[in-house]
């Protein structure tokens, strides 16, 4: 049954739909799993992935469905609430159906963007849980990536305070000499932190640490949470514990997790990790929740460990890419799949009549602040100017050789005259277009975009990546930029283009994939441009190397890996019900 989603909050929906949820016994019958292969945590259960995998291996791959987006607004424009509608409108189809998306931050869910659990009737559940650390794979991380700062400056305090003979016969280990002023790590916490972007630690005495320069990320940017997202196993998690770099020697030269001896201690808080976590959707299609790393430097994708256990669980298999084409889907079509070697089937562009009013040149969009009527009443002149933005992310979908399937994400106040134009526009750039309402209906809304999505599968497709692994990272960025992003060229500063010289000239970084690091707001560098601005360079400023996940990140712009708390945040809202616990006031 579809909840009344005007006058139900998704908390709401949620502990309704929460009442007949399937146990994790239910489940595992459900999905035909053996015994061993359900890891149950409370009503939660975990998959133990090397098991079903193997047990699996040989049997043939459902469709890979994968769901982006237009440029958004602030507010974001549904990917996820779009990728759980699809799966309740195949359900309704009769179709053996799940997915797999990223684990939501605790900085967002307290902070103004609120949970990634979907909303409406497209919900995932149970939402608390989602919502507030799930099976615990955040907290193994934090504790994982926050241990190699404690041997690092552990290391560097006894370096300091004894000599080189002294520190073989007391500790055993040999001198590092790590320079404290190209420390690459910081620590991490799950929150929106500002205050934590920039610290001094080792204050006191001889023994009270080394005294420096530090600081803190959200703890969705760390290497580690990028590491989980692209490994395959947990071999691949060992060997890329020990490969992070944590900081450079006074020659330059970099230090490891390995270097430290840390990399086994921290793949033991991790080993759980690898294993996907179970939940549903309101319509209780099974869906998986695996990773969750920032979209804007790290790869912004759910597991490939749990793509490759859903296209062997299902005939249909629903993931979501971060952020907007030009990024989220950018990162999947070349970096993802090079990495799972997997295939997408067809990729769905999510839209809203919202954001192309807002491309088309409708006033700013504030999150917390009331929506300009623009936004709420018919402007058809807004619509078809914003709708360029929609088609520069088909044309991209279509040059990974992939059929995009444009969603309308329908919105009470979209007339319809309004999604007919956009669905013509679509249409004519060669996607599918189907207008869903399953935040308002569920599957039931969702029925056009199902039907669409399985004609789209059922077509031939051409998949094939942007670059071939040895193109040279400029000549990578010059691509991305003009194909993707639609700039003239690249303007590299001085210091990253001898950075980049620098690792072309290395045959170790010819493996490594390329991250590209900018806003989601625009198509540019620049988050005030909007729809598809002409006639601009794309700045880089600096190239990131992550060696645990074997990524160059060439950064444009200013991206903070510590976001701020805004002056009208979530938790404000949230509370707990002392009688029965239940936790109220979740988006």
């Amino acid at each position: 049954m579809a909840y009344n989603a005007v006058e139900m909050q998704d908390w709401q929906i949620s502990e309704e739909a929460e009442k007949n949820m399937p146990t994790p016994d239910a489940w595992r019958d459900k999905l035909g799993l053996e015994k061993d292969e359900m890891l149950p945590m409370g009503r939660l259960a975990k998959l133990d992935f090397m098991n079903i995998i193997d047990r699996l291996k040989d049997k043939p791959d459902g469709k890979y469905v994968e769901v982006t987006a237009i440029t958004p607004t602030p507010l974001g424009e549904g990917k996820s609430t779009t990728s759980v509608g699809l799966m309740e409108g195949l359900g309704k189809r009769g179709k053996n159906v799940g997915g797999a998306l990223r684990q939501p931050s605790g900085g967002p869910t307290m902070n103004v963007k609120g949970t990634a659990a979907g909303g409406g009737n497209a919900l995932l559940i149970p939402m608390t849980e989602f919502s507030l650390g799930l099976t615990g794979d955040i907290n193994d991380i934090m504790n994982a990536h926050n241990l190699a700062m404690v041997a690092m400056t552990a290391r560097m305090q006894h370096e300091r305070n004894y000599n080189d003979e002294q520190l073989q016969r007391l500790t055993g280990m040999r001198r590092l000499d790590i320079d404290p002023t190209r420390v690459e790590l910081g620590w991490i916490i799950d929150f929106c932190a500002q205050a934590l972007r920039n610290i001094i630690i080792g204050m006191g005495g001889r023994f009270d640490g080394y005294t420096m320069q530090s600081k803190f990320g959200i703890a969705v940017s760390s290497e580690l949470m990028a590491i989980l997202a692209i490994v395959n196993d947990l071999p691949d998690l060992r060997k890329r514990l020990d490969e992070i770099t944590v900081a450079f020697d006074k020659n330059g030269k970099p230090v490891t997790t390995g270097d430290l001896e840390v990399g086994g201690a921290m793949t033991a808080f991790m080993r759980n990790t690898i294993n996907p976590t179970l939940m549903c959707t309101a319509e209780y299609q099974p869906c998986m929740v695996h990773a969750g790393p920032f979209a804007n430097i790290a790869v912004g994708q759910s597991s490939i460990i749990a793509d490759r256990i859903g296209l062997k669980m299902f005939d249909y298999h629903v993931t979501e890419s971060g952020f907007a084409a030009d990024i989220g889907f950018e990162k999947f079509w070349n970096v993802k799949c090079r990495y799972s070697g997997l295939k997408p089937h067809v990729s769905v562009l999510t839209t809203t009549i919202r954001a192309l009013k807002m491309h088309g040149g409708g006033p700013r969009v504030v999150p917390g602040i009331k929506m300009p009527e623009e936004y709420t009443r018919e402007n058809l002149a807004l619509v078809e100017k914003g709708i360029e933005n929609m088609v520069h992310h088909i044309n991209t979908i279509r040059k990974a050789g992939i059929n995009p399937v444009v969603c309308v994400n329908c919105f009470h106040t979209d007339t319809d005259a309004e999604v007919e134009m956009v669905k013509k526009a679509a249409e004519a750039a060669g996607a599918r277009c189907a207008k869903s309402t399953h935040w308002a209906d569920g599957g039931d809304g969702a029925l056009e975009l199902a039907d669409a999505v399985i004609d789209a599968c059922n077509d031939e497709n051409d998949f094939k990546f942007l670059y071939p692994i040895e193109t040279k990272l400029r000549d990578r960025v010059a691509l991305i930029a003009k194909e993707v992003y639609g700039a003239d060229g690249v303007a590299w500063s001085p210091e990253a283009e001898s950075k980049a010289k620098m690792l072309e000239s290395d045959p170790k970084y010819n493996e490594y994939t390329t991250m590209m690091v900018k806003t989601h707001l625009s198509l540019t560098h620049d988050p005030t441009l909007k729809n598809v601005p002409k006639n601009w360079t794309l700045p880089i400023r600096d190239v990131l190397i992550y060696s645990g996940a074997k990524f160059l990140c060439p950064c444009a712009g200013t991206i903070s890996l510590m976001p701020g708390t805004g002056s009208n945040p979530a938790f404000r809202r949230i509370d707990v019900d002392t009688k029965t616990g239940k936790v109220s006031g979740l988006f």
